[in-house]
């Protein structure tokens, strides 16, 4: 029923758009000068439609048009990293509201002094996971450090993972004997307990060493599902890369994935640039980026991979 309901959405959104193409061409057609500022407006409109649903036909893979699970984890680097990992969840956060997309923060550990140390959030909507699959990887800040009393230059890192949000877990059954459910008191920033309760859950499964926790709901039992519905994706996500390297190395072409090289530099200072290391493709225009304008960077990234 959901993709019957994506389909006819995508069906009336063409004949909407081929409506506005016939009516331009009627308005041509009375060269008439008066109304030529309003056919360009049209066809302006026009255009652009047309580039996002270009842009949309890039996302055709299996799992594009899933929710997605975006977790950002604080690299090296102390408070400054964790400080950037907050600025990169208000990035994501921001970018998701201008897309009415509607976001759950599934767990959020606060940092010692400022930031946090990670945070997991579910983002619902069309395209989802296919919009964000591109900002997987290594983010890299350099700035002046508001946490360094010498006013230094430092070099930040975090690391954003991207999952679709797999509604059939037919292909990852769990049994009981790989997993480890622990409960505790849900916690605030400096480690103090917001909870009376044990209310949150911890996820260890065994097999892999994968830890998944759930904090922010105050029901134990939502939690435990939010975090069965994390370690899902990740297992799943592991099985699809190892299936994608198994065909890699058949066909000659598999490299080695290096963690820690990063896919994306945001430098504040001595200069303000963002830029991609995959498509080389930059802008001066950091404090727009960081508001979350970053789809010129993924549909970047979708038409070099196309």
């Amino acid at each position: 029923m959901k993709r019957i309901s994506n389909l006819q959405a995508l069906i009336n959104e063409w004949e909407l758009l081929s409506k506005k193409i016939s009516d331009s061409i009627e308005l041509a057609k009375m060269n008439d000068e008066s109304i030529s500022e309003e056919i360009q407006d049209q066809l302006d409109e026009i255009n652009a439609e047309l580039d996002d649903k270009e842009l949309k036909v890039l996302l055709s893979g299996h799992y594009d048009h899933n929710n997605a699970i975006l977790a950002i984890h604080a690299g090296a680097g102390g408070t400054d990293s964790q400080d950037w990992a907050a600025m990169l969840e208000r990035m994501f956060l921001r970018w998701a509201e201008r897309r009415k997309y509607s976001t759950e923060i599934l767990d959020r550990t606060e940092g010692e002094e400022a930031g946090i140390k990670s945070v997991t959030i579910l983002i619902s909507g069309d395209l989802a996971y296919g919009y964000l699959r591109p900002e997987k990887g290594v983010h890299r800040l350099v700035r002046l450090s508001p946490f360094d009393a010498a006013h230094r230059r430092h070099t930040s890192f975090a690391l954003v993972e991207v999952l679709p949000e797999i509604e059939d877990n037919s292909e990852i059954v769990l049994s009981p004997d790989e997993i480890r459910i622990e409960v505790y008191k849900s916690s605030g920033a400096g480690g103090q307990n917001v909870q009376k309760n044990m209310t949150a859950v911890r996820i260890v499964h065994i097999p892999t060493g994968i830890i998944v926790t759930c904090q922010n709901e105050r029901s134990q039992t939502q939690n435990r599902e939010n975090a069965l519905k994390v370690l899902k994706s990740r297992l799943f996500e592991i099985k699809s890369e190892q299936q994608a390297e198994t065909l890699s190395e058949l066909r000659g072409e598999y490299k080695k994935a290096e963690w820690g090289s990063q896919i994306r530099s945001y430098v504040l200072h001595p200069y303000q640039m963002v830029k991609d290391h995959r498509t080389d493709y930059e802008t001066s225009n950091t404090q727009s980026v960081l508001d979350g304008y970053i789809d010129d960077f993924i549909e970047a990234y979708l038409r070099m991979v196309k």
